[in-house]
């Protein structure tokens, strides 16, 4: 059994669609809490380090022989915390992908807490590839008033305004996995990234090997 974890329940109908599309008969859990995104936003991912390994811990104990954390605040913390199992942060393939595809990307979020760890993760992948790169951010305006007030519609339009905007890049990273369905609505030529496809392939692969 694959564990989800995400600090928003918008993903859960994201991933079991992705899992019926591209992984059908794989048998996901998933596990919502909305808290740790919150704190992690007032005091700082490493605040719900203790949280977030209790979540783990009881994936865990349901059954989960990988965990896959889709929200890139509190992703790293994840990756870290460790729990017997593999554990991974939903948008590390995609950062890789957009390292392959060029010097310079651009991190598009609708949520500033987000930025830090994207450029923390793209840099690591940078150096563990080889490959220099400039990363600049951008803050989707007022997006993420959108997503709270579940108007879902305005949000992913106000993603792919902001990401038409962008010129003189390789790659535009979207930064958070409720942005991925922004990607149908961008104009840019500039190619147009989301992690919740490659996270759960990259989590399926990881389960796999797990189960060996």
């Amino acid at each position: 059994m694959l564990a989800l974890l995400h600090t928003s329940p918008v993903h859960v109908p994201v991933f079991d669609a992705l899992r019926d599309e591209a992984h059908p008969g794989l048998e996901l859990r998933h596990f919502v809490d909305e808290r740790l995104l919150l704190r992690a936003r007032r005091e700082g991912p490493e605040a719900v380090r203790d949280e977030l390994r209790a979540v783990l811990d009881e994936a865990v104990a349901q059954g989960a022989r990988a965990v896959l954390c889709t929200c890139s605040t509190i992703g790293g913390e994840a990756e870290r915390a460790g729990a017997g199992v593999p554990v991974l942060r939903v948008d590390r393939p995609m950062a890789a992908r957009a390292v392959a595809a060029g010097r310079r990307i651009v991190v598009l979020a609708a949520l500033e807490s987000t930025v830090a760890p994207t450029v923390a993760l793209l840099e690591e992948e940078a150096r563990r590839a080889g490959r220099p790169v400039g990363v600049r951010t951008l803050l989707a305006d007022g997006a993420w008033a959108h997503f709270e007030a579940g108007d879902t519609g305005a949000y992913v339009r106000a993603v792919a305004a902001a990401a038409d905007t962008v010129t003189r890049a390789d790659a535009i990273v979207l930064a958070q996995a409720s942005m991925a369905p922004a990607r149908q609505l961008t104009t840019t030529s500039v190619p147009v990234l989301s992690s919740p496809g490659p996270g759960l392939a990259a989590a399926v692969r990881a389960l796999g090997a797990a189960s060996a």
